[in-house]
């Protein structure tokens, strides 16, 4: 994959995080530290979500720029995952 083509990657799922995935981690966050558990399909976008990070991983090897973000957002991801079955446990 050229550096352009990567450029155009990279701007496309930074779009997708702002508009799509960012708000929905934190409402997920929100829902678990309210003490709810998640549903069917909150669950499937979860793992959907970390399917879309295993895609990405040579991308972002080779752009190490990016790790830092996505380090920050599987951070939030496995947050809000523990506190989901926490949640569940009780």
């Amino acid at each position: 994959m050229t550096e352009s083509n990567d450029a155009a990657l990279i701007q496309v799922l930074v779009e997708r995080l702002e508009k799509t995935r960012l708000p929905i981690a934190l409402e997920l966050k929100e829902k678990v530290d309210g003490g709810e558990v998640l549903n069917d399909r909150e669950i499937e976008y979860l793992e959907e979500v970390l399917g879309d990070v295993d895609q990405i991983k040579p991308l972002i090897d080779r752009h190490p720029e990016w790790q830092d973000l996505v380090s920050q957002m599987a951070s939030l991801y496995n947050d809000i995952t523990t506190k989901a079955l926490e949640n569940e446990d009780k």
